[in-house]
């Protein structure tokens, strides 16, 4: 339905005005929207495997065999059953058919959308950062309501290591599954990359704009994590995966030509390169495009179609190799442009 109605909102736009006057970003949003089902590889293959992991949980409780949602679920990290491990795995862990459908939807909807904004390197790295971070504040959450809940007398600080060391075996009824705080970071991720954007969210009858849902959305969950100490429902780890996700959008904001890849090496020689090959034209390449300079600023009608045609070419260029590659088979000079046409 949010899908749906966004692409309705994109294409009354389009209507209003020529598609060759939009904005950048509304240009890069209709293609993206457009494109949704084809799911991007990393979000197909996380789609995969949450189902995979969900339909194996299932079976082997069945069967007997063992419980996954206690091996992969996180733990409490007094608990006599956590592992390190299970602030990664327990992102692949559902509790029931109503969480994994509600959380798969979000993420073909949000994380098609995102992966192809940011490529699948960024992707995957910001899906896996924030569903850790979203682990860690529930740790840290549920350490504060065992020490001031979980006993009869109060304790110190310290002391409480100790007490809760002493019932590890009991704490490991304290445990978490779900992709709901990875979920909740890629709403966030949305709500910043598209703020102004309208989308219907049942049962709202109007509908509202993107940053708006988000704010909504920390609203609810920080009173619910209030109201609601000790719930089944892990309101913290939503907010620890959207306080995650907001800190390192802010640091790729900060650093927007960032590689994850290569990139910058293919750069340094890709620039010896074409410095050789420019000496290698010698004096009379240089006398050449003298004289081509010379003739452009007498004729300056001429010099500024061409810089604005110029430019243009390279932003369709840029826009299908995003479309065939992904954002991050950009070279730094092409995300610098991208940055600065998308500015004006």
């Amino acid at each position: 339905m949010v899908f749906y109605s966004t692409f309705l909102v994109i294409l009354q736009h389009c209507r209003r005005q020529s598609f060759r006057w939009l904005k950048l970003r509304h240009y890069r949003l209709l293609y993206l929207i457009t494109t949704m089902f084809r799911i991007p590889v990393i979000t197909r293959n996380l789609l995969i495997i949450n189902i995979l992991a969900f339909m194996a949980m299932l079976v082997f409780r069945q069967m007997g065999i063992a419980d996954l949602n206690s091996l992969c679920g996180l733990h409490f990290f007094m608990a006599q059953d956590f592992h390190v491990y299970q602030l990664v795995t327990y992102m692949f862990m559902h509790g029931g058919w109503e969480h994994i459908i509600l959380n798969m939807f979000m993420l073909w909807m949000f994380g098609a959308v995102m992966e192809r904004v940011w490529g699948p390197k960024r992707f995957i790295f910001y899906y896996i950062f924030c569903g850790i971070g979203a682990g860690l504040m529930q740790e840290v959450a549920q350490f504060f309501y065992v020490w001031l809940f979980g006993f009869n007398q109060p304790m110190g600080f310290l002391e409480s290591f100790s007490v809760m060391h002493h019932f590890a075996a009991d704490l490991n009824s304290l445990t978490t599954v779900g992709a709901s705080g990875a979920i909740y970071a890629l709403l966030l991720a949305f709500g910043m990359s598209f703020p102004d954007e309208k989308m219907f969210i049942i049962p709202i009858p109007v509908p509202i704009k993107a940053k708006w849902m988000v704010m909504g959305s920390i609203a609810i969950e920080l009173f619910s994590a209030l109201a609601t100490p000790g719930s089944q429902v892990a309101h913290v780890a939503h907010l620890g995966g959207m306080l995650f996700g907001f800190f390192l959008i802010r640091y790729w904001q900060k650093h927007p030509y960032a590689d994850y890849g290569l990139q910058g090496g293919r750069d340094i020689f890709s620039n010896m390169k074409d410095r050789w090959e420019q000496r290698k034209k010698g004096y009379r390449g240089w006398n050449h495009k003298k004289q081509n300079e010379e003739w452009h600023s007498s004729n300056p009608d001429w010099d500024y179609n061409a810089r604005k045609k110029a430019t243009q070419d390279e932003v369709d260029r840029i826009l299908d190799k995003i479309r065939k590659s992904g954002y991050d088979s950009l070279t730094s000079e092409e995300k610098k442009t991208l940055f600065d046409q998308g500015n004006k």
